[in-house]
This record gives structure tokens, C-alpha cells and sequence, in this order.
């Protein structure tokens, strides 16, 4: 767990008010501070009118690259409410969870989906083909015969994958 650096900026998470991913980014950005806001088109039907948006693919947070001399300049920002941290101390997220996290919003549009048959809750995991290629995490649960729920372990969430049979294998270390 690598925390803040006066010199070597890492990615740290950042939680913000309900609604106001864009917001944030909009001001950090304007302050000169590296961010990033995974985001996926998503499809939404009013009456009979469809509607295509552009929401953040995990609510409340926006993801920061900073040294220690911007932390004050983020939590000040508006609508930030605080860093994701572990016992008081900020968690980095590595670089390749990030590059990974743009990689899955980055045109998926529909879902994808996956038949576990094989696989047992713990098994270490790893898509083979597809955008999410090189994906490795911990098989949470098997949720039916079509999905699995992949854990990201240094973000403190677990994010929800639905993948073809032929696109998973148990991964190898």
C-alpha cells in the first residue's frame, strides 16, 4: 500500500457528493490536477423517447493522480467529500487498475456474459479476448449460469462483469 508522495504523484480515489462526478472533474481539471472518470454510454428510455447518457461507470468517485502538496487543493474542491482510505491511511491505486477501469467503460455497450461452470468462488480468474483482455481478479461469486463478480482489490470495490464462456479462463500466475 504505497500512500502520498512529495514528489512521485500516484492515484488515489475520491468520493463526492451524489451526482457530481462531472462537476469534480470539471474543477479539478481547472486547478491543474490529473483526473479521471471512467464513463459508459448508457441507453435510457423516458416514456417513448430513448435517450443515450454518459454516466460514470462507478457512482461517487473520481479517481486523482497528485503528490502531496495537491491533497489540500483536492479536498477542497467542491462537492468532494473525502479520500477512500483504509485506517486513516490513503490507498494508491495502481496505474494498471486505472489504465484497466478506462479500458472497460471505453465502449462496452452492452453487457458481457459468461457461463462460470467450471469455476469455484475464490478461483483467480483472467478474460482472454475481447476490450477487458488481461482482467485477473478473485471470483467473488457466480450469480446464475451467465454471471461472475470479479474483485479489483486495491479500490475497495468490487465491480460486476458478465462474460462470455469462451473469454474466461482461470488465470495463471
Amino acid at each position: 500500500m504505497c500512500t502520498l508522495n512529495s514528489e512521485i504523484p500516484r492515484w488515489f480515489a475520491v468520493v463526492t457528493k451524489y451526482k457530481c462526478e462531472k462537476s469534480v472533474l470539471r474543477a479539478l481539471d481547472q486547478k491543474g490536477v490529473k483526473v479521471c472518470v471512467p464513463q459508459q454510454e448508457v441507453l435510457r428510455q423516458h416514456g417513448t423517447r430513448k435517450r443515450k447518457l454518459l454516466l460514470p461507470l462507478i457512482s461517487c468517485y473520481v479517481f486523482v493522480k497528485i503528490t502531496a502538496r495537491e491533497y489540500v487543493k483536492v479536498l477542497e474542491t467542491e462537492n468532494v467529500a473525502k479520500f477512500v482510505s483504509f485506517n486513516k491511511e490513503l490507498i494508491s491505486i495502481p496505474e494498471k487498475e486505472i489504465e484497466l477501469l478506462k479500458k472497460i467503460a471505453g465502449g462496452y455497450s452492452h453487457p458481457i456474459i459468461s457461463t462460470p461452470l467450471n469455476y469455484q468462488k475464490g478461483d483467480e480468474v483472467e478474460i482472454v479476448s475481447g476490450r477487458l483482455t488481461g482482467l485477473k481478479g478473485s471470483l467473488i461469486s457466480i450469480q446464475g449460469k451467465r454471471k461472475f463478480v470479479v474483485e479489483l482489490k486495491n479500490m475497495g470495490f468490487s465491480l460486476h462483469l458478465q462474460v462470455e464462456p469462451k473469454n474466461l479462463r482461470k488465470a495463471i500466475y
